[in-house]
């Protein structure tokens, strides 16, 4: 018995190392002294007062999320490239990720137009270079401070097929909007044949399990072409709103 408790508490003590471990490598990244882990608090601070200077300097917004592996010529690149396109003309901000992939082909229907054109970039070693079609830029080396700026950015947020990270973003903004941290906002999901099975698994499992309450499947809205994304987009939002900023 007494074993097991002196087992028990190193296990305890263990967790605990590594958890610190965890807020020096993952959070503050690295290991070099408390002074220098003090001025990283500082550096996120500023990609934070950095960012929201970026986005106050625009009106109304429209944020596209998708793959990043998305390949120009595919149907999913062209459709979000020319839905940038149209909206940019109609006095859209258009903000994305600022990779490639669908965040490219948003930047690059906003850019062919003469509209504004704005990627909010993460440095990380595979598929996130900057790409060149923004106008204007903000690169983070923090995934959360670039979370909260896109959280933020934009009046209606429009999301491709993607992969962990467009789903990450898409719960992120769903709880946001459930839990009335930030002001309603349309919510569109583009391409109902990927979307369809995610629904249902909302309809079927969380909703009918009392996980979500029935109102909460109509935060967002499932379309399928160009067209029906921009007359969803035009009809619920005014390009003259005021920013959430």
């Amino acid at each position: 018995m007494f074993g097991a408790t002196k087992k028990t508490k190193r296990k305890k003590n263990v967790e605990i190392v590594d958890m610190h471990c965890r807020i020096m490598s993952d959070l503050l990244g690295g290991e070099d002294g408390d002074a220098v882990q003090s001025w990283r608090i500082f550096r996120i601070m500023s990609e934070f007062v950095d960012g929201f200077e970026l986005l106050r300097r625009y009106q109304t917004a429209a944020t596209f999320f998708g793959s990043a592996r998305s390949e120009p010529g595919s149907h999913h690149y062209e459709d979000a490239k020319v839905l940038a396109s149209l909206l940019a003309e109609s006095g859209f901000t258009i903000i994305t990720g600022g990779g490639k992939g669908i965040m490219e082909a948003a930047n690059t229907g906003a850019f062919e137009v003469g509209g504004n054109s704005v990627g909010l970039n993460i440095t990380i070693p595979k598929e996130q270079q900057l790409n060149h079609y923004v106008t204007d830029s903000k690169t983070f080396d923090f995934f959360f401070s670039r979370k909260m700026m896109l959280s933020f950015a934009s009046e209606i947020y429009i999301y491709f097929p993607g992969g962990y990270g467009t789903l990450d973003e898409l719960f992120e903004m769903l709880t946001l909007v459930q839990t009335n941290k930030i002001t309603k906002v349309p919510i569109v999901l583009y391409d109902s044949e990927f979307w369809n099975p995610l629904v249902r698994f909302i309809e079927e499992y969380l909703e009918k399990e009392h996980k979500i309450d029935k109102k909460d499947l109509d935060l967002f809205v499932v379309v399928d072409t160009v067209e029906e994304a921009y007359k969803y987009v035009t009809k619920n939002v005014d390009p003259c709103t005021p920013r959430q900023i």
